[in-house]
Order: structure tokens, then sequence, then C-alpha cells
């Protein structure tokens, strides 16, 4: 599957059936407005209008931001470039946050940037508030020869972590018990299924299976797993 919708009527569903594989590359995105000036979206996945399940490639321009609001159901960000910022600090490239539900905060940018972002997508008991600056963080040794890792969050089965593949890595056939989630942060991901360029996200069922590989680009990846069929929070009339 692809990403594709009308960029002229609103969407509330996109992607909402987590037991299809979905491959979205970002030659083929659309980028649609948001509500708020100055920050537009890059929809991946959806389940709600403007309050809802969503996962989001979001951009502010300079001077972008957003009124105080809170998150019901919890907000996961990862910056991909520029710097984001809020009443509490400055976040540049590479940064995770994690705002629990219930977190309220003014968010805005002052030169613009690129966020990663998935909304209501905590579990009940998922309470963690999360500042971490992965270009200083400790990565661990991988599986396999040639990975590296460096955890994010854990939280009830559900893992997040980015994993540095050097050139010419190859890990095993896997299965997915909880489904799995990508995003290429940098450098040329492959499986027996294709290959994902910088900026492509994956989304594998609960049950998949694959063998992952990279070649002589070696490649960066945002990994999410254990989270497809997971009792996360769902807001009213969704």
């Amino acid at each position: 599957m692809t990403e594709k919708h009308s960029p002229s009527q609103p969407v509330s569903h996109l992607n909402d059936d987590f037991d299809q594989r979905v491959v979205a590359h970002a030659a083929d995105a659309l980028w649609l407005p948001s509500p708020q000036p100055g920050v537009e979206r890059r929809m991946l996945d959806r389940v709600g209008r403007e309050v809802g399940r969503a996962t989001s490639i979001v951009r502010y321009v300079a001077g972008a931001g957003f009124h105080p609001h809170t998150h019901g159901g919890g907000e996961e960000i990862l910056v991909l470039d520029g710097v984001f910022s809020d009443e509490d600090g400055d976040y540049p490239a590479g940064s995770y946050l994690r705002n629990p539900p219930g977190s309220m905060h003014t968010p805005f940018s002052r030169a613009g940037c690129t966020l990663f972002v998935k909304l209501w997508q905590f579990t009940t008991g998922d309470r963690q508030t999360l500042r971490i600056a992965t270009g200083t963080a400790q990565w661990y040794p991988g599986l396999v020869p040639g990975l590296s890792v460096l955890p994010l969050h854990e939280h009830e089965g559900i893992n997040t972590a980015l994993v540095r593949w050097a050139p010419h890595t190859r890990f095993n056939s896997h299965l997915h018990p909880g489904g799995e989630e990508i995003l290429v942060l940098d450098g040329l991901f492959r499986d027996e299924d294709g290959e994902y360029p910088q900026g492509s996200w994956l989304r594998n069922p609960r049950w998949s299976r694959h063998m992952p590989f990279t070649g002589a680009e070696g490649a960066l990846i945002y990994v999410k797993v254990g989270h497809l069929g997971a009792d996360l929070l769902v807001p009213e009339g969704v």
C-alpha cells in the first residue's frame, strides 16, 4: 500500500487497517496545511480528525507555533531537522520527546523545523516524560555485527529505539508478533520486499516476518515494535 488521498478533502482515516503492510516513500509525499498557519503535515496514518490517533511528519516554517494545548492521549516527537521549542526548552535535530497524556505545552520554532510526531499512542499506565538528546546518548551493540542500538523508550512490551546499520549489515529473518514501524532517517534500508531511502516510512503488521539488510550506504532508522494491537488510549468519539 502507498499513501494516497486528496489534499482537497479533510483526512480522518488514512492507512487505518493495521493488519495491512504500508510503505510510504518521501518522494510520494503529499503535504497538507494544518489548522495552524505555517504548519503543514505529511500524514502517514490516522484514525480521527484533529483529535485522534495519528502518525505524521510535521513541518514548521520559521516563527510558526501553536497556542497552549493539552495532549489528552500523549505525544511522541523525534526532531528530524531544525530546532523545535516550547516553554521548557529548545530541542535540536535528534531530540526525542515524550509528553504523556494530560501534559500541556506551547510549541513553536524560531527558525523552522521538521518533526516525526505520534499522537494518542500511549497505553494507560505510560506516564513517563522523556527528553533525550540522541546525539550525545549512549549506543549499544546490536544483536548482529554492524548494528548499534540507542534505546529510547520501553513500556509493557512496546519498544522504541534508533538503530544504526553499518554498510553491508544483514539481520536474520525474524517475526514481529506485535508489529513493527520504521522511519528511515538516513541512508538506504532494505529487505526482501524492496529498498527504502531516507524519509521512507514502513508499517509491518503483527506476525509479519522480514529479513532486513543494508548495502554500501548503511542506514539509520527509527524503530517501534510491539505497539500494533496494544491497548492504547482512545479519544472520545473515535
